[in-house]
C-alpha cells in the first residue's frame, strides 16, 4: 500500500490567506495538532498549535516565518512503512503527500495509519499470538516458518519488535490454531525461546471486540 491510497481528502490544508485563528479552528475540528500549509499547489510547511500561539490569532499565515516551519512530506509512491517512520520520528499527527514535482496532493492522518495497521495484523482472525525472544543472529523467518508449518499450523501475520538489548529481538506471530503445545515444543527443541502466548478463546474474542470497536470508531 502506498501513500496515495491513504490520503484523507476530506481534511483540507491551510492556505496563506487564512489566519492563525482559522488554522486553530481547523485543528480542533479534525482533532489534529498539525496541518500542511500550501501556496497554490506547493507545500510550504507544516503548521502546529505552537506555531499559531507564537503569533497573533488574526495574523495571516503569510506573515509567518516559513523558514521555521517544518516541511516533512512523503512522495505519493512511498510505502506505508516510510510514512509511519516519518510520522513517528517527527512526532507528527499528519504527513503531507506530494508528487514527483513537489505538488501537494493531500495528507495522511493518524487514523488512516491506525486503520491500516489494525486491518493488516490479522486481528480479526481466530488463533493464537506467540512471542519468541531470540538473538538477532538466530533470526531466520524461513526456519521458523518451516518449524511451525511442519506442525500443520499457518502463520497469519508477523512483526519484529526490537528490545532495549540491541543483540536481541522479539518476533510476534499470529497463528491460526489454539492448541499449540506441539508447535511450542518443536520451537523449543530448536532453541527458540517462547516468551509469551495469548491463545485462549476469551482473550481472542476480547481482541476481536476491541478490533470491531476500533473499526467502528475510525469509520465515524
Amino acid at each position: 500500500m502506498n501513500a496515495q491510497s491513504l490520503i484523507a481528502y476530506d481534511i483540507p490544508a491551510v492556505t496563506l490567506l487564512q489566519t492563525g485563528r482559522d488554522a486553530f479552528h481547523m485543528l480542533n475540528d479534525y482533532h489534529l495538532r498539525h496541518l500542511p500549509v500550501v501556496d497554490g499547489l506547493k507545500l510550504v510547511g507544516i503548521i502546529s498549535e505552537e506555531d499559531i500561539f507564537n503569533h497573533k490569532l488574526y495574523e495571516p499565515i503569510s506573515e509567518y516565518d516559513f523558514s521555521m516551519l517544518r516541511t516533512y512530506a512523503v512522495r505519493e509512491t512511498e510505502h506505508v512503512f516510510e510514512i509511519i517512520r516519518v510520522m513517528c520520528d517527527n512526532r507528527l499527527t499528519v504527513v503531507p503527500v506530494v508528487d514527483a514535482q513537489g505538488n501537494y496532493l493531500g495528507l495522511i492522518d493518524q487514523n488512516a495509519l491506525l486503520h491500516f495497521m489494525a486491518s493488516t495484523g490479522a486481528v480479526n482472525e481466530s488463533g493464537t499470538v506467540l512471542v519468541l525472544e531470540m538473538n538477532r543472529r538466530d533470526y531466520s523467518m524461513s526456519t521458523i516458518a518451516r518449524i511451525i508449518e511442519e506442525e500443520d499450523v499457518k502463520i497469519l501475520s508477523t512483526f519484529v519488535r526490537t528490545n532495549s538489548d540491541p543483540d536481541t529481538l522479539e518476533l510476534v506471530l499470529k497463528l491460526n490454531r489454539y492448541d499449540l503445545n506441539r508447535t511450542i515444543a518443536s520451537l523449543e527443541r530448536h532453541n527458540y525461546h517462547v516468551k509469551e502466548t495469548f491463545g485462549d478463546i476469551d482473550y481472542t474474542d476480547g481482541i476481536k471486540e476491541r478490533y470491531d470497536s476500533l473499526m467502528a470508531y475510525l469509520n465515524v
